[in-house]
């Protein structure tokens, strides 16, 4: 028979310990071995061993970031959950630097410190949705400014007059007279500028331009 999961609930508020421990005593594969304010836990978890470490980051003493990176430092290592009111992005990084592998939000919702618990005893990281959807945001947002900044002189000099022309916002014809080449050539340079920037849109290109100094920020 597979051992349950010895959970510790560490916490300021009585009642959040309490509604916490009722919420996961339904799950079989859980054992609550203790439930305790932040300046409590710091004898428990040493004496109980507890697998799984439920940390309220809204405590104050010690403050919960502080009680996960204790935790973190102990051996065998337990694995740590968070649970915050904010999905601040500096609060997340530093939990995760703390070494939890769990970041639930209080308002999040039935069953997610369940759902934690559960990733967590398997070895996986679990993030609320709100906080993955921030983290997805931020490393998309990276990506695209990435993207935007590649080196200008990865052009050929036609490109780059092609780009200049379209980032002053010259329509497909206008450049094409002005360069003394068809409509049909400006649009495959164009294509090529995007595939080789990794540029999907006209508006990428246009910031693009300005960023590398290819037009001056009042064309």
């Amino acid at each position: 028979m597979e051992s349950r999961t010895r959970v510790l609930l560490v916490g300021d508020h009585a009642a959040s310990r309490a509604a916490r421990r009722a919420r996961l005593s339904t799950l079989s594969e859980v054992e609550i071995v203790g439930a305790a304010d932040g300046g409590e836990a710091q004898r428990l978890i040493g004496d109980l061993h507890p697998d799984v470490i439920i940390i309220d980051l809204e405590n104050e003493r010690p403050n919960g970031m502080e009680t996960a990176w204790r935790a973190a430092k102990l051996t065998p290592r337990p694995s740590i959950i968070v649970v915050s009111s904010t999905p601040e992005k500096e609060r997340v990084r530093q939990a995760l630097l703390a070494g939890a592998t769990g970041f639930v939000m209080k308002d999040e919702g039935e069953g997610e410190l369940e759902s934690a618990v559960s990733a967590v005893r398997e070895g996986r990281v679990w993030l609320s949705p709100s906080v993955s959807r921030s983290i997805v945001d931020d490393f998309i947002r990276s990506v695209r400014t990435t993207s935007e900044a590649r080196p200008a002189h990865s052009l050929t000099p036609r490109q780059l007059e092609v780009l200049q022309l379209i980032a002053e916002g010259q329509p497909t014809k206008q450049i094409a007279k002005k360069l003394l080449i068809s409509v049909k050539t400006v649009e495959t340079h164009r294509a090529q500028i995007m595939e080789r920037l990794e540029i999907r849109h006209i508006a990428g290109l246009v910031r693009y331009a300005l960023r590398m100094g290819i037009v001056p920020p009042d064309e």
